[in-house]
């Protein structure tokens, strides 16, 4: 036997312990602690919440959000928005108050002609090409796709010097080529570097679902040049999934339950009438055929058999309970965006003051923390794409721009959102600037203006004002000369003189 193999499988002497002198053992009984498995409730499974938990899965989130997964979302998203006017009411609607009449630069160099200068051209550019329609459009993208994608390319068509433009595609254009599936470094029509980076976008194109279209025809498009607008709801995650994911079955149910309460109302209308009798089988009503159907005309009167009485059916739908239903389901619904149930239903009947200002409160925070999101990954990026095109143009901007210590520091400005009570609101202003507690270019960002175009515009009306002699705001109205009254000055005789 090997030493080692006789090491392990002799018998070892018991070791044996001894009280120490002067002292005693005390044998302590040895204990078997059992090992405790702490649960939570959520994590057992039994029979009742056997086929709720079906589907939970620990995919990844590139493989949760995979190709036909994307697609089968996209199709009922689409399908509901354009047949539910609800969804394409939210839809619209948070569109509409993120993106508004669209974002307006505001330059922060230390340079003014340069900002006067660049502002304007931008916002010339930007008319032209149509942003704001743009990025409302690829707002109303991600909530149908989950994902917007624009490529920024050049326009010969556009009236203006820069001729950059934003080309929208859908998402369904963006897949993987045929022959390099399974490759890790491709994820869904996305090429990753070694750190994790989007190299480049495969994009197909025409359109999979347009009729005749060129199947497997892919253009290469660069990461500097794709704008690929998402949520973020993974870590990993690399496509998005539509906004109203979450909705998509109650939507369904909403019109289901609606359709369902039309169709009994529907029925119940259908028959006039019924004729019913208290008399027992065979007793002395006269005979009548059962299920017989009776034409009866308009305003008449009309005699029933011996012993039968007639009855009209009542209708039952809708009930109390319809308009609750479709409260509380809208409320769930516009749950997932943040939305409150008064602007998702477009009825605030039952808000009061205080619970409107409460409710708009999360989706006003909601709506910043997306423009911040359009501003980083859109907007920053056409910017800085149409200054580099801009600085090539001989004469269009300032010298200060083309030098390479050229620092585009700048912000953007969205839509402000009204206040429900102006004058509530005006004073606290007031009481805001008067002490040092706020700016006037945080209070005019709130409104969605530029502090220094507001001021240059007053100064200019308060000059013509005081030109022309009328009253300044806070000052006495002027009195009227000695020769002119009233009545000379509403008379349109003396005034033509």
């Amino acid at each position: 036997m090997f030493p080692y193999l006789s090491g392990i499988f002799s018998k070892r002497p018991r070791r044996t312990v001894r009280p120490s002198r002067g002292g005693s053992l005390f044998r302590q009984p040895f204990s078997f602690k059992p090992r405790v498995d702490a649960r939570y409730d959520a994590a057992v499974t039994n029979d009742d919440n056997r086929r709720h938990w079906s589907a939970a899965d620990g995919l990844s989130a590139k493989t949760a959000n995979g190709t036909s997964i994307r697609r089968t979302l996209r199709n009922r998203a689409r399908y509901e928005i354009a047949n539910n006017s609800y969804a394409r009411g939210i839809s619209l609607t948070l569109a509409n108050d993120i993106v508004g009449t669209g974002p307006r630069l505001q330059m922060l160099t230390e340079d003014p002609i340069a900002n006067r200068t660049i502002e304007l051209e931008f916002s010339r550019w930007s008319n032209a090409i149509g942003l704001a329609e743009k990025l409302r459009t690829m707002k109303l993208a991600c909530c149908g796709d989950g994902e917007a994608f624009g490529i920024m390319t050049s326009n010969p068509s556009i009236q203006t010097p820069v001729q950059l433009d934003l080309m929208l595609v859908e998402a369904d254009q963006v897949t993987t080529p045929f022959g390099v599936n399974g490759l890790s470094n491709y994820i869904d029509g996305i090429q990753f570097d070694s750190f994790g980076n989007p190299v480049y976008y495969h994009v197909l194109e025409s359109h999979p679902g347009d009729t005749g279209s060129a199947w497997g025809e892919f253009e290469t498009v660069a990461t500097s040049a794709m704008l690929h607008l998402f949520r973020v709801d993974r870590p990993g995650q690399v496509r998005g999934i539509p906004e109203i994911t979450p909705a998509l079955p109650l939507f369904a149910q909403l019109r289901r339950f609606t359709l369902a309460v039309i169709s009994a109302a529907e029925t119940a209308a259908d028959f006039a009438g019924i004729l019913y009798t208290d008399s027992p089988a065979n007793g002395e009503a006269d005979a009548a055929e059962p299920f017989e159907p009776i034409e009866l005309e308009k305003r008449t009167l009309v005699t029933m058999p011996g012993g039968w009485k007639m009855s009209q059916i009542h209708a039952e739908q809708p009930t109390t309970s319809y308009a609750e239903f479709k409260h509380e389901i809208l409320n769930e619904i516009a749950r997932c965006l943040n939305m409150p149930f008064n602007v998702a239903a477009g009825n605030s009947s039952a808000y009061n003051y205080a619970s409107g200002r409460l409710d708009h409160q999360t989706y006003f925070k909601s709506i910043r923390v997306d423009q911040s999101n359009i501003t980083r990954v859109v907007l920053d990026r056409i910017l800085s794409a149409w200054l580099s095109e801009a600085i090539l143009i001989e004469g269009l901007l300032p010298q200060s721009v083309r030098t390479t210590d050229f620092d585009a520091s700048h912000q953007w400005f969205f839509d402000g959102h009204e206040h429900v009570d102006p004058l509530k609101e005006a004073n606290a202003q007031a009481t805001r600037l008067s002490n040092h507690t706020t700016t006037l270019a945080y209070e005019y960002a709130r409104q969605g203006r530029d502090w220094e175009d507001a001021l240059f515009q007053r100064a200019k009306e308060l000059a013509l004002m005081s030109e022309l002699g009328l009253a300044l705001p806070g000052a006495p109205v002027p009195a009227l000369p000695p020769d002119v009254n009233e009545e000379s000055l509403s008379d349109p005789a003396v005034n033509d003189e």
